[in-house]
């Protein structure tokens, strides 16, 4: 779990994504182990990132669930099963704070952080 989600991070680390954030969100919800939040500096950056992410889990033999948000690139989700990936763009992030609305969550510490 932990190995995956830092590989998703290290790819959008590459492309200088922003403000990384592993939250451990099994005990919240069902839909997810893990939540990794980014930010991105721009439409093209975040979509830049989101491609990266896309492309690390082709590399890892695996197919994402579903990319929400791509062609309006403000924020990006990237269902990857057990992970899921938010790029957002600054304001976008912190207008749905889904750090505060994660609050209960751990955060994970990657290698890749």
């Amino acid at each position: 779990r932990v190995v995956r989600a830092t590989s998703f991070a290290e790819a959008a680390l590459d492309l200088k994504a922003q403000k990384l954030v592993a939250l451990d969100v099994r005990e919240l919800t069902s839909v997810a182990d893990t939540y990794l939040l980014l930010t991105g500096t721009s439409d093209r950056h975040t979509r830049a990132i989101a491609d990266a992410i896309v492309e690390k889990a082709r590399e890892l033999g695996e197919k994402p669930v579903g990319v929400e948000g791509y062609d309006g690139g403000r924020w990006v989700l990237i269902d990857l099963g057990d992970v899921i990936v938010h790029v957002f763009q600054s304001e976008v992030r912190e207008l749905y704070d889904l750090e505060r609305l994660f609050s209960d969550a751990p955060n994970l510490q990657l290698d890749a952080a």
